[in-house]
């Protein structure tokens, strides 16, 4: 099975820069997409068309803002049920959680909040990364879980270009660090380092002082497990030529 997540920064933005033609030669069996930017009246307005893919939607409540979406391709067997949310109307409201439960798992498709350049919304994430993962540690009660989308955090000194110089900063402070060791210890895999060992790649770059074309990145998407699905682990990459984002799609292929 082939999974992808994408942080489109705006799905018109990104259907304008090719989506369509990117599922079509990627062809992942099911697509998670964080910071959709469009509320539910828009996106039919818009008529976006993503053939050959069932969609499922989850909008913020704020037009133009955060949202989560899923694309699975037809045909795909065993999709039992999707939920949007965890039941936390603050959290709800930023379209942040959805869940598919497929035969043998959940995939949780996710878009973190960004703490903010001066960290004003970090009480907010770190009460998000709890609640969320106390839910997922209830879905996990029934079947194993995979956690895809924009976690805005890099974890380790390896997973940014310039450690040093952004110590402290939104997505590079210690309590944010602190959940994701936390968030591994218990019971979660970073399928990327867990499979690819020290290699050095990005998944976001700053629209600023052409970072991109420099390669001054930030591991800030990732697919995590639950360990009970290290055995089925095939491959994790990052896909940082596609263009049409700040961010690049990240894959996970798995059994």
């Amino acid at each position: 099975m082939k999974l992808i997540s994408w942080n489109v920064n705006g799905i018109r933005a990104a259907a304008k820069h090719g989506l369509a033609l990117f599922l079509q030669a990627e062809k992942p069996d099911i697509l998670c997409v964080q910071e959709v930017k469009i509320s539910d009246s828009a996106r039919l307005e818009t008529k976006l068309d993503f053939s050959n893919y069932t969609e499922y939607w989850h909008s913020a409540k704020r037009p133009g803002y955060s949202g989560t979406a899923i694309f699975v391709k037809a045909g795909f067997p065993g999709v039992l049920q999707v939920k949007n949310g965890i039941g936390i109307a603050k959290f709800d409201e930023e379209g942040r959680v959805q869940t598919l439960e497929l035969k043998k798992y959940y995939l949780v498709n996710v878009y973190f909040p960004n703490s903010n350049a001066e960290l004003t919304r970090l009480p907010y994430k770190l009460e998000f990364n709890k609640a969320l993962l106390k839910y997922l540690k209830k879905l996990e009660k029934n079947k194993p879980v995979i956690v895809a989308g924009d976690y805005n955090v890099a974890h380790e000194p390896i997973d940014l270009a310039r450690p040093k110089e952004n110590e402290g900063k939104a997505g590079f402070t210690s309590e944010e660090r602190a959940w994701f060791s936390s968030f591994l210890q218990a019971g979660f895999i970073d399928t990327f380092r867990y499979l690819n060992g020290d290699r050095v790649q990005y998944s976001w770059w700053s629209f600023r002082t052409a970072a991109r074309t420099r390669n001054i990145g930030w591991r800030i998407d990732y697919f995590c497990v639950s360990k009970k699905l290290k055995k089925n682990l095939k491959k994790a990459y990052i896909l940082d030529k596609i263009k049409g984002s700040d961010h690049a799609p990240v894959g996970l292929e798995i059994d």
